[in-house]
């Protein structure tokens, strides 16, 4: 197969420079903040200004965590505007390149296969990803940064490590130059794709960067990583056979749905489980409003200040499918009470409900009480509409105006009965 030229295109400190562009200030000249104070000190930043990197200032860092002596503007985050505004930038990309030779990977990133565009515009990779990123700050006043490559991975390396080393941001990649430099980076946790977990286990075999990856045996990889050890292999050479068409094409064997939380300060045990049992409300009523039933869940448990390992862990529901909203909150629950730390402040949840399907293909059980089920499931339905059309407060809006009137009433008749 011929080399294809591939662009990794991202945008510099998104939701700081969204920010920016919409109040007219430089996000290279301007500390601002991407947070909700009203969460607390400990609130996180979603993003900050390059300007407040360039003082060394982390990323994901919290309030608390900016030194005092930095003064800066604060941005309640909004998503809305965010997704807008990267819809905005898409269509950019549109004007130039066909949809299906563009993969969007995030809300502020995308893969580009440029390879025949590079003709139709008579441009070099370079030039090409220069008129991208001008047309993209001529509209929106956003800077954007790029790698380039003969792979997506190889891009994707390129924006992430090549590009922040030369004065124009675009980093230029092949198999050959990445030998030569990126295949002996270090820390190996800046390539892609590989997460503390995996770094850990290869420098257990004192492989530190992913030169020292392709000196380990297949045997060991595949023992170490089982059938990802492909994955890994090629990687380290500089090598990625997906293209873009073959992510466009590929369909999931199962679809799942996920919620996550970073709560805005330390909870305890209980006060945590409070918020999770919301969070299965709140993720049940919305896969019975898709028409979904699921036989498995999972729970994730993070803690204060990213010390202590997290806890969780996933299980299938006994029976088969189901959407009743007490089969699924007992199992989370019971994860919950087995796994989660004493005396621990936690401060992240997330849950995920997987395999989902539709009513047609759920299996049955004779030892099950259907009508039963069938009237949890039409009054998850009914909160579902009323949520949808009302808004979410609105259920319990209701049944706090339900009580109060069941109150009256029995007052009334507690008094007419006395008088």
């Amino acid at each position: 197969m011929p080399d294809r030229t591939y662009m990794c295109i991202d945008l510099k400190s998104f939701y700081a420079s969204a920010e920016c562009s919409q109040l007219g200030l430089d996000p290279f000249k301007t500390n601002l903040v991407v947070a909700d104070p009203s969460r607390g000190p400990g609130a996180i930043c979603l993003a900050i200004t390059p300007a407040m990197k360039a003082l060394g200032i982390k990323n994901r860092c919290r309030l608390n965590e900016i030194p005092r002596s930095v003064e800066y503007i604060t941005a309640i985050p909004r998503m809305n505007m965010y997704m807008r505004i990267s819809a905005h930038i898409y269509g950019i990309y549109l004007k130039y390149i066909a949809p299906e030779d563009i993969h969007v990977y995030s809300i502020d990133e995308v893969f580009i296969d440029a390879t025949s565009y590079l003709l139709l515009y008579k441009k070099t990779p370079k030039e090409l990803a220069i008129m991208l990123m001008d047309k993209v700050f001529e509209e929106t006043g956003i800077t954007a940064t790029a790698g380039i490559g003969t792979n997506m991975f190889l891009a994707k390396v390129a924006l992430d490590i090549t590009a922040k080393h030369v004065p124009d941001h675009i980093g230029i990649l092949d198999e050959d130059s990445f030998k030569e430099t990126v295949q002996h980076h270090e820390p190996i946790t800046d390539i892609w794709g590989i997460g503390p977990g995996t770094a850990s286990r290869l420098a257990r075999y004192g492989a530190k960067n992913l030169y020292d990856v392709t000196l380990m045996s297949e045997s060991l990889l595949k023992r170490l990583f089982g059938v990802n050890y492909e994955y890994l292999l090629d990687h380290a050479n500089g090598r990625e056979p997906c293209t873009i068409a073959d992510i466009l094409k590929y369909e999931t064997k199962s679809k799942s749905m996920s919620n996550s939380q970073v709560l805005f300060r330390d909870y305890t045990r209980n006060e945590a489980l409070t918020v999770l049992k919301e969070m299965i409300d709140g993720q049940v009523t919305e896969m019975i409003a898709n028409g979904y039933y699921t036989d498995h869940v999972s729970l994730y448990v993070g803690y204060s200040g990213w010390t202590s390992p997290s806890t969780g862990g996933s299980k299938k529901i006994d029976g088969g499918h189901t959407d009743s909203y007490k089969k699924i909150e007992s199992v989370i629950e019971r994860i919950y009470q087995d796994t989660t730390r004493y005396n621990e402040p936690i401060r992240r949840l997330g849950i995920s409900l997987g395999n989902l399907t539709y009513e047609c293909c759920r299996n049955l059980s004779l030892f099950e009480d259907f009508e039963k089920e069938e009237r949890e499931h039409d009054i998850l339905v009914a909160v579902s509409q009323i949520k949808s059309r009302f808004g979410k407060n609105a259920v319990l809006r209701g049944m706090s105006l339900q009580k109060e009137a069941t109150a009256k009433v029995r007052n009334t008749l507690v008094g007419g009965h006395n008088g």
